[in-house]
């Protein structure tokens, strides 16, 4: 059952009993959810995301963002990872069980056709967008994008990594871990992280994505353009990644949220406009803002 919620979301957002269809552990207390959610899966967009009710004892909801969709199927996948009672009560759901969720919520990322080399960088729980974002270009591979993507984790990657059958130029020898379902999509990934996994570089997402992008040439590098989803610190590394090559960039924020539709102004952050300081929401008018507007 859906149904719209709030005037001015009226027909955007939308209130679902989803019951869960799948679900898969993950060492590091990472799970990952499909939930029968079409009102969502057919709204929602690379870097949105859903309040979801983590068990009927607990008032407050969470924010997740969607990792994929099927519009056809009706379904949307999350990934999250273990983080105080409340997801520790929804990683013990079960197949069948039905579960409150809000969305799709907030502005997602937004790819410009004259920048078709994307270059994708998540960080811990800031995968899933960028799986979602890899999958949206891939489906746009008509506009040219091609886009590659570097995802980094301290803790055992929420999927089972496999050397990769495509080749990435500018990448260190040995470093060939990859994420098997962008291999699968001909989308090209590589791994970072400095817990010494297999295959993966030994350093931050920034660091990797530095090597690749002082590689290319001119005209390739002005085809860039930086999507972000992470860890505070490491959006503002990536936002200085892009000032020192000049590039256009997108990260997708991370606030502790109440109501998620505006309505608390609980998730604010100043943000930069021609106009001067404003605090803006990052549930509504983000989670996605320019990261020249939020980190100087």
């Amino acid at each position: 059952m859906a149904y719209a919620t709030g005037k001015g979301n009226r027909g955007t957002i939308f209130v679902e009993d989803a019951a869960i269809l799948a679900r898969e552990e993950f060492a590091g207390h990472q799970y990952v959810l499909r939930l029968a959610a079409p009102e969502t899966a057919a709204r929602a967009t690379a870097g949105s995301f859903v309040h979801v009710v983590v068990d009927p004892s607990i008032p407050m909801r969470r924010p997740l963002s969607i990792m994929r969709v099927d519009r056809e199927a009706g379904w949307i996948e999350l990934l999250f990872k273990i983080h105080g009672a409340g997801l520790q009560h929804l990683a013990a759901r079960r197949l069948g069980e039905t579960v409150n969720l809000m969305g799709p919520i907030g502005h997602g990322f937004t790819p410009h056709a004259d920048r078709p080399r994307a270059l994708l960088l998540g960080g811990g729980v800031g995968i899933p967008p960028m799986v979602f974002l890899a999958e949206t270009l891939r489906d746009r591979a008509a506009e040219g994008f091609k886009p590659f993507a570097v995802l980094g984790s301290e803790l055992p990657f929420p999927f089972r990594a496999r050397p990769s059958t495509i080749v990435v130029p500018g990448m260190p020898d040995g470093v060939i871990a990859a994420m098997p379902l962008l291999d699968s999509w001909g989308v090209p990934s590589r791994l970072t992280s400095k817990a010494g996994f297999p295959g993966c570089h030994d350093g931050f997402v920034t660091d990797l994505a530095r090597l690749w992008l002082g590689q290319l040439g001119d005209t390739a590098r002005g085809e860039v353009e930086l999507f972000a989803c992470g860890p505070t610190p490491m959006l503002k590394a990536v936002a200085a990644l892009a000032r020192e090559f000049s590039l256009p960039c997108q990260v997708s924020l991370e606030e502790y949220m109440a109501c998620a539709v505006g309505g608390c102004a609980g998730c604010v952050v100043e943000v930069a406009t021609p106009a001067g300081p404003s605090m803006e929401r990052v549930c509504v008018d983000g989670p996605v803002f320019d990261a020249y507007t939020v980190f100087a």
